[in-house]
């Protein structure tokens, strides 16, 4: 079990992070920066400032009438880009622990970092994440149109089965894992195999990610569309963490909601994947990222 619980949930830890990253655009990081107040519960400040609030899916996003069985054997609807506007992913947060040189380590311009399979560390770094096998399938659309983004770039981060990050967190610095870059296709789309990440003391269990006009962009660690967040369902969250390897998450599960997360609590329709598949056989992951 990882001991440094400090991970996307101090104020001062995730406000530091978002007032360094000189990347983004003032507007971003001052929303940003509402955010982390409002988690640390300053609702008031966000009122008087007027700072954006998310939305759910725009009505004219429609989805396909496919399903899919999620973790705990229902069934689910696969949202699918339809090719008409929807609303953009909100700005989050990128935490404390990017690994995208804003606040430390960059592994964006290692060699290596452009993978599918983001589970074992690359380059000098030797080591593979343990957990439960999760295929994560993104499609990357144009908020205004619907429309695939072809050539975008998304770089995706999270924790490990035990709530740790790579490069950052205590028992973990020497490894790179649990990171990497995938280009879009021509249909806005790209997958990555990882492991299911723990639910750690704070937080609602997470994806983060970086959207990039370009491959090149990503892989020089510069301007980005959005950074933003994704959440895992709860069902899937609760069948996961039934398994071997999650012994802590069930309790740090049981002590958040979406509702009253940090970064969820204002909304997380657009942020929210589709589970398909079950434990232990093809669980996966799907969002339409909208920018």
């Amino acid at each position: 079990m990882h001991d440094d619980h400090e991970h996307d949930l101090g104020l001062h830890h995730d406000l530091a992070a978002l007032l360094t990253r000189s990347a983004a655009p003032p507007r971003l990081q001052r929303r940003g920066a509402l955010k982390v107040l409002a988690g640390a519960g300053a609702g008031l400040v966000l009122a008087a400032c007027g700072s954006d609030a998310k939305g759910a899916l725009s009505t004219t996003t429609s989805t396909t009438g496919a399903t899919s069985t999620t973790a705990a054997g229902a069934t689910s609807t696969t949202t699918a880009s339809s090719g008409s506007p929807s609303d953009a992913i909100p700005e989050e947060t990128a935490g404390p622990f990017p690994g995208d040189g804003t606040n430390g380590p960059n592994v964006l311009t290692e060699s290596g970092i452009v993978r599918s399979d983001i589970r074992p560390s690359f380059g000098s770094l030797s080591g593979t994440a343990a957990g439960e096998p999760l295929t994560v399938e993104l499609t990357v659309v144009t908020a205004s149109t619907g429309k695939p983004l072809a050539g975008a770039a998304l770089y995706l981060w999270h924790c490990t089965s035990e709530g740790g990050y790579s490069l950052y967190s205590s028992g973990v610095t020497d490894q790179n894992y649990l990171r990497g870059v995938q280009e879009s296709d021509a249909d806005g789309r790209l997958s990555f195999t990882t492991v299911f990440p723990a639910a750690y003391d704070g937080r609602w269990p997470h994806m983060h990610f970086e959207v990039y006009p370009s491959l090149d962009e990503a892989t020089s660690a510069g301007s980005r569309l959005v950074t933003s967040q994704l959440a895992l369902p709860e069902e899937a969250c609760a069948a996961v963490y039934a398994t071997t390897g999650y012994e802590a998450s069930p309790a740090n599960l049981a002590r958040v909601s979406l509702d009253t997360d940090m970064v969820f609590s204002d909304g997380y329709a657009s942020q929210l994947a589709t589970i398909g598949g079950a434990v232990g056989s093809n669980l996966t992951a799907s969002l339409v990222v909208a920018v």
